[in-house]
C-alpha cells in the first residue's frame, strides 16, 4: 500500500509539472512582441494590448481572428498567417492580461 501511495504521488507530481509547461504565458508573450513586433507595430506592448477589452481580445482568438486582428493594428505585420502559431497563445495572454480594462501595464 505504501509503494503504492507513493507511485500515486509521484504520477500526479508528474503531470502537475507537465501541465503547467504546455501552458501559454503572458510574460514570454511580452518579450515576443518587444522583440519580434514591437518595430513593426510601432508602439508600446502597453498601447497594443490597450487596443481592445479582455472579452474583445478572448473573442477574437476564440473566432480565429487573432492574427488579422494583429496585422490590422501593425501595419508592419502582413495579414493571414503570418505570425506563427507557436507565438499566438503567447501573444493571447499578453495582450489578454494587459487589456485596457485589465488593470495591468507592461513594461515594454
Amino acid at each position: 500500500m505504501k509503494t503504492v501511495s507513493k507511485l500515486a504521488i509521484a504520477a500526479l507530481l508528474g503531470l502537475g509539472v507537465a501541465a503547467t509547461t504546455a501552458t501559454a504565458d503572458a510574460d514570454l508573450g511580452k518579450t515576443i512582441y518587444s522583440k519580434k513586433y514591437k518595430k513593426a507595430c510601432g508602439m508600446t506592448g502597453a498601447k497594443f494590448a490597450a487596443k481592445h477589452s479582455q472579452d474583445e481580445w478572448e473573442t477574437l482568438m476564440d473566432d480565429g481572428e487573432f492574427a488579422n486582428e494583429m496585422a490590422k493594428i501593425c501595419p508592419g505585420v502582413p495579414s493571414g498567417d503570418a505570425v506563427p502559431a507557436k507565438f499566438l497563445e503567447h501573444l493571447y495572454d499578453f495582450s489578454y492580461k494587459f487589456a485596457n480594462d485589465s488593470g495591468n501595464v507592461p513594461s515594454c
